[in-house]
């Protein structure tokens, strides 16, 4: 299924008047616009008048401190860098505890770290709109993820325009041209291949304009 802004839009209000509390993924590529949509989706509900909160799958990124321990700070944004079976544990809270306020960690690009406890989902919310790199990946623990969301949107951007945007983010927070470059089509274009794989597990495929 193909959508676009418009239609993505109502499937995600019909989500969010579902009766019971859903769980929205969007997946995608580094750099393909999930943390910007997934921001601009979630401030339109809620201007709405819906119970929405962003829960990004980012928050669970190993501390730097541990990515250097453990030899995997050049790979940082590979699956094994994250804490998955973390994510996967709140999601699961999320969807069997919503009676309850849930905190849940975020990650902080200037800090290049997670801050634990950071964003509230409380009891009212009605849709949870999570967004990261490995919502579809079909390894443990990530697999588990899958079946705890009730929609997943895989974001499809052209290559030459994500690999614009990556260089520059990188360059941003503080490398130079050649390291950005080198990121982007190094770790991060292992990574992207990896994702790309997962997108006809999706259950839609939003093209954004």
């Amino acid at each position: 299924m193909q959508l676009n802004r418009e239609t993505a839009l109502t499937r995600a209000i019909a989500l969010a008047t579902s009766g019971r509390r859903a769980i929205l993924g969007i997946t995608g590529a580094p750099a393909a616009g999930k943390s910007t949509y997934a921001e601009q989706l979630t401030a339109d509900l809620v201007a709405r008048g819906h119970q929405v909160a962003l829960v990004p799958m980012d928050g669970y990124h190993l501390a730097q401190a541990a990515l250097e321990s453990l030899g995997l700070a050049a790979v940082k944004g590979a699956p094994q860098t994250f804490d998955g079976y973390g994510f996967v544990a709140l999601l699961k809270r999320l969807k069997e505890s919503a009676d309850e306020t849930i905190w849940a960690p975020r990650f902080d690009r200037e800090l290049e770290d997670s801050i634990a406890a950071s964003i509230a989902i409380a009891p009212e919310v009605s849709l949870v709109v999570t967004e990261g790199n490995y919502l579809l990946f079909d390894e443990a623990p990530w697999a588990t993820s899958r079946a705890l969301l009730d929609e997943c949107w895989y974001i499809d951007l052209d290559d030459d325009v994500r690999h614009e945007r990556l260089q520059a983010r990188h360059m941003r927070y503080g490398r130079s041209a050649e390291e950005a470059r080198q990121k982007t089509y190094g770790s991060d274009e292992a990574n992207a291949l990896l994702i790309a794989a997962t997108a006809p597990a999706a259950d839609a495929i939003l093209k954004l304009s």
